[in-house]
């Protein structure tokens, strides 16, 4: 087999093909939805979480960072399109938490043969770190469009609603990962023998 070639002397072909695809995996997580006002129900939670767990953190990371800066530019990613302007909208915090869940879900459960716990707590703390910065930027966003807006009603409606659903996603999202990453990690390993 040929050597993947190295980019900067960091990334490799198959590193990007990988963040690639859970950055595609947000798109499509992002238009499978369930339209509520506020914050339309969506799986992309769960998405940044198995980004996280089955990339590592780093991976994880980029592969967020990458569908957030495709949807700022104006590509239609976003639930609702794109555009800078989507900064404004009450719903972006969510998108910044999908980095951080991706990265904190990939430090705790982001290796393979770990324990199934270790891979349920990951994916539930992945999961409150996205809520950990989208509830406050929701809530400070729409206060900044209308002053007038009943915040503790918009905290029900545009987080605590949404909790149960997604930490119940994230359980099984850890079970899915604790099921495949012996195989990812097969992968790892013989690529990282390919490389040396």
């Amino acid at each position: 087999m040929k050597k993947l070639k190295k980019i900067n002397g960091k990334l490799l072909a198959a590193d990007i093909a990988e963040c690639a695809v859970f950055a595609a995996l947000m798109v499509a997580g992002a238009y499978i939805t369930i339209p509520i006002p506020v914050v339309p129900l969506s799986f992309q939670t769960v998405i940044s979480v198995l980004a996280g767990i089955l990339l590592g953190w780093k991976k994880g990371a980029i592969s967020m960072t990458v569908y957030c800066a495709a949807g700022l530019i104006g590509i239609p990613v976003f639930t609702q399109g794109g555009g800078i302007f989507y900064v404004l909208k009450p719903s972006f915090g969510y998108i910044l938490g999908f980095i951080l869940g991706a990265a904190v879900s990939g430090l705790i459960a982001g290796k393979s043969n770990l324990p199934l716990w270790r891979y349920i707590v990951g994916a539930l703390a992945g999961f409150l770190a996205d809520y950990l910065v989208g509830i406050p930027y929701c809530l400070v966003a729409a206060y900044l469009a209308s002053p007038a807006v009943d915040l503790w009603k918009l905290f029900v409606t545009g987080g605590l609603l949404f909790m149960p659903k997604d930490a119940v996603l994230s359980v099984l999202a850890a079970l899915l990962a604790w099921r495949v990453m012996p195989y990812v990690g097969k992968n790892r390993k013989a690529t990282k023998v390919e490389k040396d």
